[in-house]
């Protein structure tokens, strides 16, 4: 499918403040990906596909979810993780993306997971930092962004999980793990420059 029918297909499963937000995630995406050595147009694709799904009514996320028999340690938490692993399946079944970097990092948006890979790292934080977010701790997010991509998306997790456990919600194992291998890195990174 080209992008511009991909595009189309996307904005039409959204209402316009999401489409709104996915155009910023792309703008942010693309921009790390130049920063950070990334691909931008693998980084537009999955930022543009990211939250395909998102706004599916929830019990058509669960039967589609089911049907398709993706995981279903997800379904023990918050249906608000449903929507990455379901639109990476369609972005591969139906809307004809065959890059498993790409469909990877539409799966792992939300969630991170350990051992992230660039791609995974840049759109995550994209959909984190985009314009169009306000929240107490993206400012100093951005502003990390610019000189770290691994301490920007560290503090975006921290966020998650304060959030969470303010709320208390239970936490994704994926979520802790991503989190985790990034303090490993980081670790790693400046022991290495030292």
């Amino acid at each position: 499918m080209k992008l511009d029918e991909l595009v189309e297909r996307t904005r039409s499963q959204m209402p316009s403040r999401r489409w709104e937000h996915t155009q910023g995630v792309r703008q942010s995406a693309v921009e790390l990906a130049r920063r950070y050595g990334g691909d931008p147009e693998r980084a537009d694709l999955a930022a543009l596909l990211h939250d395909y799904c998102k706004y599916w009514p929830v019990e058509q996320q669960l039967e589609t979810y089911r049907r398709l028999s993706l995981p279903d340690e997800v379904l023990d938490y918050d249906p608000q993780l449903l929507h990455g692993p379901l639109a990476a399946e369609i972005a591969r079944s139906e809307l004809g993306v065959d890059v498993p970097e790409v469909l990877d990092a539409i799966r792992y948006h939300t969630s991170g997971r350990a051992g992230m890979t660039l791609l995974d790292k840049i759109v995550c934080l994209a959909d984190y930092i985009e314009p169009g977010r306000d929240f107490p701790e993206v400012a100093r997010m951005r502003e990390l962004a610019v000189v770290s991509l691994d301490e920007s998306l560290l503090a975006g997790f921290d966020s998650t999980i304060q959030f969470l456990l303010n709320k208390g919600k239970k936490i994704y194992p994926l979520t802790l793990q991503a989190r985790n291998a990034l303090l490993d890195e980081l670790k790693r990174n400046r022991q290495d420059r030292s």
